[in-house]
C-alpha cells in the first residue's frame, strides 16, 4: 500500500512512518519541517519538503495516488491558537481541505486523521469521556480539530472518502518536543535530567490521560485495516494531575530540581480522561503501556541525549 504520512517528520508523524516502512508499504512523508525533523525521518521513507497548504502539497497527492492519507501536520499548540487564531485556522482548516480536495480527486481510498480527544469536548460532563459527549471546544485549535472531523463527515457522506478521526488523549514518548509549551512529559524530562527546576502552571492539579506513542501507533495501523468510519477516542481512561506526572518523572530521573508554580494559561481545560471502549471494539485497540514503563522509556531516551 502507498500511504503519504503528513507531519512525517515530527514526533508521532514519525514513528507511523517508522511502521508503515516496516510493515512493507511505501511510504511518502510531507512536512514543512517548521517542527519536525529530518533525522526523525526513515531512511525507507521519500520526504517531500512542503507546506500542506500549498499548491504543491495538492499536486503530490494528485501525482502519486496514495491509497491512504495518515493526516498528523498541524498547528499543535493550544496557547498560539489563543494568540493567532486565523494562523491556527489556515493550517488545521484550510491546510487539510487542501489535502482532502485533491485526495477525492486523486481517488484516495481513506484518511486517518488526528483529532484531540482533550480538544474537541471542551470541559467534559462525565469523565472517562466518550464519544458521546457534547463537543464543546474552549480554544481554537480545538474548534480546527473538530472542523477536521465535520469535512471528513461531508467528504465521506458526499463523496465516499472513508476516514477514522483518531481523538487522542496527550501523547508523549521519545521525540517529543522539549522544547516551547507543548509536550509536559518531554519538558520535565529534559529539565530534570539536566538538574533544573520546572514550572507547572496554575495549582498542577489539573489533570490529563496521557498516552504512550507506540500505543498510539498501533491504533494508526489498527484504523489503517479497519472498515469503522467515524471518530474514536484514543487513551487510557486514566486522570494524572500535573503534579503527579511531575513527581513520577522525578523519581524515574532520580534527581533533579524543583517545581514552581506559575498563571494558568487561557484555553486550557481542567479535567480530561478517554473513554477508549469503542476503540476497542471497532479497532481492537487497546493502551497497552502503563504510565511508568512509558515514563521509563521516555525519560532513557532523554538521558541518552543529554
Amino acid at each position: 500500500m502507498k500511504i503519504l504520512v503528513t507531519g512525517g517528520a515530527g514526533f508521532i508523524g514519525s514513528h507511523i512512518a517508522d511502521a508503515c516502512v516496516q510493515a512493507g508499504h511505501e511510504v511518502i512523508v510531507v512536512d514543512d519541517l517548521s517542527s519536525g525533523r529530518v533525522e526523525n525521518v526513515n531512511e525507507g521513507a521519500r520526504l517531500e519538503r512542503m507546506d500542506i497548504r500549498s499548491p504543491e502539497a495538492a499536486q503530490l497527492i494528485m501525482d502519486e495516488r496514495p491509497d491512504l492519507i495518515d493526516h498528523h501536520a498541524a498547528q499543535m499548540n493550544v496557547r498560539r491558537s489563543v494568540d493567532d487564531p486565523g494562523f491556527d485556522a489556515e493550517v488545521n482548516v484550510l491546510g487539510f481541505v487542501n489535502l482532502l480536495e485533491a485526495a477525492r480527486n486523486a481517488g484516495c481510498r481513506r484518511v486517518v486523521f488526528a483529532s484531540s480527544g482533550g480538544a474537541v469536548y471542551g470541559e467534559p460532563e462525565q469523565l472517562p469521556t466518550d464519544e458521546t459527549e457534547p463537543l464543546r471546544p474552549i480554544c481554537p485549535y480545538g474548534v480546527s480539530k473538530l472542523a477536521g472531523e465535520q469535512y471528513l463527515f461531508y467528504y465521506q457522506r458526499v463523496h465516499g472518502l472513508r476516514y477514522v478521526a483518531l481523538r487522542y488523549a496527550n501523547v508523549y514518548g521519545p521525540r517529543q518536543d522539549p522544547h516551547g509549551e507543548a509536550g509536559v512529559v518531554a519538558i520535565f524530562s529534559q529539565r530534570l535530567l539536566g538538574g533544573q527546576g520546572v514550572l507547572i502552571n496554575d495549582d498542577g492539579l489539573q489533570t490529563r490521560d496521557y498516552v504512550f506513542v507506540g500505543d498510539v501507533v498501533a491504533a494508526n495501523l489498527a484504523a489503517f485495516s479497519s472498515d469503522y468510519t467515524g471518530a474514536v477516542n484514543i487513551g487510557t481512561g486514566v486522570e494524572t494531575s500535573v503534579v503527579a506526572l511531575y513527581e513520577s518523572i522525578k523519581a524515574q530521573v532520580g534527581a533533579g530540581g524543583t517545581a514552581e508554580h506559575g498563571p494558568a494559561k487561557g484555553g486550557e481545560i481542567r479535567r480530561s480522561a478517554l473513554d477508549a471502549s469503542r476503540a476497542e471494539r471497532e479497532l481492537g485497540w487497546r493502551p497497552g503501556v502503563s504510565l511508568d514503563e512509558g515514563l521509563g522509556r521516555t525519560v532513557e531516551y532523554f538521558s541518552s541525549r543529554v
